[in-house]
């Protein structure tokens, strides 16, 4: 069998990877129907780390921006197995419905990890001329070296290998955990704020208090096919890592979910609709299938600056899944769709909805992020024209985020209620 999936001597193989990264509705759904087959046996495989990752779905940068939504992936599988023998891709699945939840009733986690990383801007130091080389693949442990030039060249990386190469930055390296996840942050097609800050707040032991995940040399070479070069592998010798002991500076205060607003008084008004990242399938939505609006704008901006703005390979994607979305929502409206990337979002829709009149801005909310950041600008241009905004929110979002009080299991065993009595 060939070396791991970091080997990029054949340029081919690195484009091969890139184009199965569904960036359409059309790409998600075929990827989709070809792995759905395989769900069956996925959690005896899920963990071993193989050429081409066939073992997983691969969808989660499609998931990420709802081209294919979590409730259409949970349907379509249990209208084919028993929910016993599919448990574990359903959890999988509903990680980041939790992760999303748990953010939502915990804000402080992701503006205490954003204003930290933004400190570091300032820093010239050891430790950021480390970070930096570790980030560039020079740690000298090859196959953490690997894993972070796939990254870098693909903008995946296997979950295994996320879990091992976040450990090996915190607890080998011992460097801040803030910057590692923004690392992952500009790079992964999937990243989004809960699912990245919080999953990297579990590697260092932040996130369940006591507990820490730590990288053994023996679980690598238990779950990948191969490890073509040990150099510096003993630095990961089982036994040898001691955790790094972090202490908690967010504010964990939990803030209630923001509901959606319902569009029913809009009927006579000019209503505008803006599609954004989080959320490119609306037309296929109980909330916003049935909207009548007059324009329709699919606008971006790149947010976050040096550390957090998103990497090439990011911004393609994004640009392909936007461009997607929009010429589905100008047939599905039937009007014309404004679209592209623009300097600033609050102008662009500022500019936008004096163009058409708009007096009624629609949308989904974004969630806690970069995005949600932007929420009380655009709140307050859109005040200063006397334009109305509502947020909206898919049901299933509002009815299951609130249960991510606790842990994931507790989360589950309530979801799963559901899912068992629609399948056993």
């Amino acid at each position: 069998m060939d070396g791991p999936e970091f080997d990029f001597g054949d340029e081919q193989v690195v484009k091969s990877r890139r184009e199965r990264m569904a960036a359409t509705r059309a790409e998600a759904l075929e990827q989709w129907r070809l792995f759905l087959p395989k769900i069956g046996r996925y959690a005896a495989v899920r963990n071993q780390v193989m050429v081409g990752h066939g073992n997983v779905s691969q969808l989660s940068p499609a998931v990420r921006c709802r081209l294919i939504t979590e409730d259409e992936l949970v349907a379509d599988s249990l209208g084919r197995y028993r929910f016993a023998s599919v448990e574990k891709w359903l959890q999988e699945v509903c990680w980041r419905r939790y992760w999303k939840g748990w953010l939502e009733l915990r804000p402080g986690a992701w503006h205490d990890w954003r204003g930290r990383v933004e400190g570091w801007m300032e820093k010239e130091d050891a430790v950021s001329r480390r970070a930096e080389k570790v980030m560039a693949g020079r740690s000298g442990v090859a196959v953490m070296d690997g894993f972070a030039r796939e990254l870098v060249e693909t903008g995946y990386l296997h979950n295994h290998a996320r879990m091992w190469w976040a450990s090996f930055w915190v607890h080998v390296e011992r460097l801040p955990w803030e910057l590692g996840a923004a690392f992952f942050f500009r790079h992964l097609l999937d990243a989004d704020a809960a699912s990245n800050t919080l999953s990297w707040r579990w590697v260092a032991g932040l996130q369940t208090p006591g507990k820490t995940y730590l990288v053994r040399r023996s679980n690598l070479e238990k779950c990948m096919d191969e490890i073509p070069d040990a150099t510096g592998l003993e630095r990961l010798e089982d036994g040898r890592i001691e955790a790094w002991q972090g202490h908690e500076t967010a504010d964990l205060t939990v803030m209630p979910v923001e509901s959606g607003q319902g569009h029913e008084q809009v009927k006579g008004r000019r209503v505008g609709l803006w599609l954004h990242e989080e959320d490119l399938s609306v037309e296929f939505s109980a909330e916003l299938a049935e909207l009548k609006p007059v324009a329709v704008a699919a606008w971006w901006a790149e947010l976050g600056g040096e550390l957090l703005g998103a990497s090439d390979l990011r911004r393609a994607h994004r640009a392909r899944a936007m461009a997607d979305a929009a010429s589905r929502a100008a047939a599905h409206y039937g009007v014309e769709v404004a679209e592209g990337e623009v300097d600033d979002l609050a102008v662009g829709l500022v500019e936008w909805v004096r163009r058409e009149k708009v007096e009624v801005l629609v949308a989904m909310r974004p969630c806690v992020g970069l995005l949600g950041d932007t929420v009380g600008r655009i709140e307050q241009a859109m005040k200063e024209l006397g334009v109305e905004v509502l947020w909206q929110r898919r049901a299933s979002d509002e009815r299951l985020w609130p249960l991510a009080k606790r842990g994931f299991f507790p989360f589950w065993e309530k979801l799963s209620k559901d899912l068992r009595g629609a399948r056993e």
